[in-house]
């Protein structure tokens, strides 16, 4: 199951139906199962304060997972920072959405067991979330749903 929530931020994910099934047909073209999956989304603030708390970093970031995957059922928590996503988007000189569909992917990527500590493992990370985005079709305007 995979759920979107929204804490002290203005946003709402478009089309939740179209980014649930596209997350969740990628999850299975790479043989894994769909568990327990929640993107929370945030400020910067908060992401900064859990990035402080549970990892000891004092600095902005995108996304943090939280990984409970079992085997190959992929399951977790990922707390996405709307107002890093907008930054970056704007500075990468690329659309919001794909930018937030962007950072989904690498999340979700990260409970599958991909890293991305050096630049070899970067680039595969790179490499699996254009291959994700690539797969991607997500209808604009969709009712919104939780």
């Amino acid at each position: 199951m995979i759920t979107f929530h929204f804490e002290g931020v203005g946003f709402r994910l478009k089309a939740r139906r179209g980014v649930r099934s596209w997350i969740e047909k990628v999850i299975v073209q790479d043989n894994f199962k769909v568990g327990e999956l929640s993107f929370v989304f945030c400020s910067d603030e908060r992401l900064l304060a859990i990035n402080k708390q549970f990892l000891q970093h004092n600095y902005y970031t995108d996304i943090i997972t939280f990984d409970n995957s079992e085997g190959d059922v992929l399951s977790g928590e990922m707390v996405i920072s709307v107002d890093r996503v907008r930054d970056n988007a704007r500075a990468l000189g690329v659309r919001f959405e794909d930018e937030l569909h962007r950072v989904m992917a690498h999340g979700t990527l990260h409970l599958s067991g991909l890293k991305d500590g050096t630049e070899r493992e970067q680039d595969a990370m790179r490499s699996a979330e254009n291959r994700w985005l690539e797969m991607r079709n997500v209808p604009r305007g969709t009712k919104k749903t939780n």
